[in-house]
């Protein structure tokens, strides 16, 4: 067995492994050395000589990759954490309880050119507009480099190297986005990027987009994969037998066991380096891009196939990454919801929250079932009972979504225009119940998700393959769409809404009436100690109601706080509501001391509340 590590600073013809480059083995069986002369930007790989085969081997803790056509036999690059200038040190990642989580995958999300990839610096050149939207953090679907591309991203190779092809390296680009990076640092009071030098890294180039994501009050997530990485299928050079043993058995192999998961092997977590390397990729992203989370893949997976050393690496990871970064989320995807999850390593697996599908499944099927008709049943007690997300201690533990990269890409299930209506996702129709669906996402219990284009009424399912023509459509606002532009700012003005009212931020919410037969539903959300009383009512119904009276917690006047129905042909002339403002009587209805008799536009959704908000 030898290592030797080999590069252009060797000076040795064609990086040949010799005497001189050899490494030497430690008492405790790790592989050192020293390299005089090797700096930053430099190439360079091992030549492992093992007992199976030899061969070269990427650096599994390399930072980037060389850009080569004949990938995966591309290099490591040397690259200086520290290299990068950052202007962020007085962001604070938000409170849990104050996150909107906007999810999008780097290549589909804001390519050039139609048929192009999309890049780090393309979506932050969409940071003005996704501040605008008034979310405030952005979950980044996988973003290290992948065995294939294009990439989902569920099949990782080098876990601490951004994916080549999200780099940008054409240099009239780059000047445009050097020139879009200085604007916006001028415009928050810091002096521009010296040099487009600074941008040539590709981890530089995904560090400026976290840097000015903060300076923006974006939050920033990784989604990571822990419970496997990709096949390696033709890579010889990763880490998949890194010390050349015998790959007759998949057991053999450091990193890997022969428990498989979605076309790759689940990482050998009983053993402490193993585990240790996954932890210190999680802490690289922590400490060298200043990410404000992880979004953790499949820990039911990760489960299944480690059993016990599955459990004690979630301890593991949850008490590191929170040492590290207290107020950093951690949230697991498990599937089904289980409350251990959420709950602290010495009774759970450590995680601050998990992705929850109570509300995706029974408002989907709802959405679903409107579309067949004013005549079809409508399920809204099953949408009641997952107001409140079960099999969780506290609301907060649960991020919402109606449409995620899973769901809603090619191949799965319909966006929700297309749910609303499968012949045509541009009608009132498709409009108003796609306003219903995501205005009771925003305004109902738990960490609300946005999937990229959701806010515009975005109606094909999404690919990560540039040449499919499923990318997300800015074309159409671009454009004018009157349909999409109407959404955009329903959806903007639906998220300004949960700001101001801190009751739809809470814990608190009781569904007080359910009608299947009239299609609507109510749910008060309130303040313990502080009332700021709000009350939701929600129709799928495809006829406006007059004097449809429902309960309410205390009489006099209520404001009329949001009103779907009016971003309709903005603003509707024929807008069906109550004026701004009603007058609650004390006629008890609902469990309440109050009611009022209200106008319920058609597929629409209304809030009240007791002030104007904050």
């Amino acid at each position: 067995m030898a290592v030797h590590v080999c590069g252009e600073f060797n000076n040795v013809p064609q990086w040949e492994a010799s005497e001189a480059n050899l490494m030497r083995k430690d008492d405790r069986g790790y592989w050192t050395g020293f390299v005089s002369g090797a700096k930053e930007g430099d190439p360079y790989k091992f030549f492992v000589k093992g007992d199976g085969t030899s061969g070269y081997k990427r650096d599994p803790y390399g930072r980037e990759l060389s850009r080569d056509p004949a990938f995966p036999h591309c290099n490591c690059i040397i690259r200086d954490p520290g290299s990068y200038i950052w202007h962020d040190s007085e962001f604070v990642t938000p409170d849990h309880a104050n996150m909107i989580i906007y999810q999008l995958h780097v290549g589909a999300y804001a390519p050039t050119v139609p048929g192009a990839t999309g890049t780090f610096l393309g979506v932050l050149e969409k940071i003005e507009y996704l501040t605008d939207l008034g979310v405030n953090v952005v979950q980044l679907l996988p973003i290290d480099e992948a065995e294939t591309s294009p990439t989902l991203g569920y099949n990782g190779s080098d876990y601490f190297s951004p994916d080549l092809g999200y780099i940008e390296y054409d240099e009239t680009k780059l000047q445009g986005h050097l020139s879009t990076i200085n604007r916006l640092l001028v415009a928050r009071g810091h002096a521009p990027l010296p040099d487009i030098r600074l941008l040539t890294s590709g981890a530089n180039q995904l560090k400026a987009l976290i840097d000015l994501c903060h300076l923006n009050g974006l939050a920033v997530v990784f989604d990571v994969v822990y419970n496997h990485a990709g096949g390696f299928v033709g890579d010889d050079e990763a880490l998949y037998f890194l010390d050349r043993f015998s790959n007759s058995n998949n057991n053999n192999s450091l990193y890997f066991t022969d428990q498989s998961w979605s076309g790759g092997l689940s990482f050998a977590l009983w053993n402490q380096d193993v585990r240790q390397f996954i932890i210190n990729s999680a802490l690289s992203y922590l400490d060298e891009y200043h990410i404000d989370g992880l979004r953790y893949d499949e820990i039911s997976a990760l489960l299944a196939m480690n059993q016990t050393a599955g459990w004690s690496f979630c301890h593991d990871i949850t008490n590191t990454v929170r040492w590290i970064k207290p107020r950093a989320l951690q949230n697991a995807e498990h599937w089904p919801v289980n409350s251990a999850i959420t709950e602290p390593p010495q009774s759970g697996a450590g995680f601050d929250v998990m992705q929850h599908d109570g509300l995706r499944i029974s408002l989907r099927d709802a959405i679903r079932q409107a579309s067949y008709g004013q005549g079809s049943d409508v399920n809204l007690f099953a949408v009641a009972n997952n107001i409140q997300p079960y099999g969780v201690s506290d609301s907060l533990k649960a991020v919402t979504c109606i449409e995620n990269h899973d769901i809603v890409r090619e191949g799965k299930d319909l966006r929700i225009p297309q749910l609303a209506d499968g012949s045509n996702a541009r009608s009132w129709y498709a409009r108003s119940r796609s306003r219903v669906g995501t205005g009771l996402l925003l305004f109902s219990p738990g960490i609300p998700q946005i999937f990229m284009g959701q806010e515009f009424l975005e109606d094909k399912q999404w690919s990560d393959v540039p040449s499919a023509p499923l990318h997300i459509w800015w074309d159409g606002l671009a454009l004018g769409d009157q349909s999409m532009v109407d959404h955009l700012r329903f959806t903007r003005e639906a998220i300004r809404a949960r700001w101001r009212h801190p009751a739809l931020r809470g814990a608190n919410a009781r569904v007080f009436y359910v009608d299947n037969e009239d299609r609507v539903i109510g749910i008060h959300r309130w303040l313990e100690g502080f009332g700021r009383d709000a009350i939701i009512i929600a129709s799928l119904s495809e006829r406006t109601y007059y004097n449809y009276r429902v309960g309410f917690p205390r009489a006099g006047a209520w404001l009329e706080s949001f009103n779907s129905d009016v971003y309709d042909h903005w603003v509707n002339p024929w807008v069906a509501g109550n004026g701004g403002q009603i007058a609650v009587s004390g006629q008890p209805m609902h469990s309440f001391i109050a009611s009022a008799a209200l106008v319920i536009p058609a597929n629409g959704i209304l809030l009240f509340t007791t002030d104007a908000g904050d």
